[in-house]
């Protein structure tokens, strides 16, 4: 591997590594105010999101720009391919902390149902800690605790069984309706961030044994 491009992917996966501790601020900020109907914090998480886009396309080109004009060798290769798709699932999770920021809002005169958003908040916290552990076994390059993530993605499911156990109460109260159908698209937009989270450690076990497999039967969609 040449020095420059020694250099080049080490600023890269510095790029990424920031990108998702802004990912990571955004889903701590959307599930705060989700807990406390704050519409202030929802907005600055709206907002933000402009920021994790910025540094996406510049992960996005630059990636584009080495595979073009640099001839990377097979481990190179599959760092950058890593990347690239990694690079895709923190932005699209940006785009998912700023549905549930517009959920919150939308919501924000009702009474909600504290129970039903307690769970919510429990998987948000989930969501949080395995973007956490994802990130951390891609720096570290940890193939162990990358697989982890299936563990941590199965409390979320249970979670949200408890989310559908509760809404069949809150879906009989009929001044809770709206709100209780808003909750569904939050939850399962919760569902999803952690999803992205396993398909991240995905990137790292391929970049380290150079196979892709999924960790689990279950689909994680982008």
């Amino acid at each position: 591997m040449s020095p420059m491009i020694d250099d080049a992917l080490d600023r890269l996966e510095e790029d990424v590594q920031e990108e998702g501790r802004r990912v990571l601020g955004a889903v701590r900020g959307a599930v705060k105010a989700l807990a406390e109907g704050d519409v202030e914090l929802a907005d600055e998480v709206i907002a933000f999101d402009d920021e994790i886009d910025a540094l996406f396309l510049r992960i996005e080109r630059a990636i584009q720009s080495m595979l073009a004009l640099q001839t990377p060798v097979a481990r190179d290769l599959r760092l950058l391919l890593a990347m690239l798709h990694m690079n895709l699932l923190l932005e699209r999770t940006g785009d998912g902390c700023v549905t549930v920021a517009k959920l919150t809002q939308l919501v924000a005169d009702a009474q909600p149902d504290a129970a039903l958003v307690g769970v919510l908040v429990e998987m948000g916290e989930r969501a949080e800690e395995m973007f956490t552990v994802a990130l951390d076994a891609f720096a570290k390059r940890d193939l162990a605790r990358a697989e982890s993530l299936v563990e941590l993605d199965e409390a979320i499911d249970r979670a949200n069984r408890r989310f559908v156990e509760r809404l069949v109460d809150v879906m009989a109260e009929p001044a809770l309706r709206e709100w209780g159908l808003r909750m569904v698209v939050v939850a399962r937009t919760i569902e999803r961030i952690g999803d992205r989270a396993v398909d991240i450690g995905e990137q790292v076990a391929y970049l380290l044994t150079g196979q892709f497999r999924e960790f689990s039967d279950a689909s994680h969609p982008a």
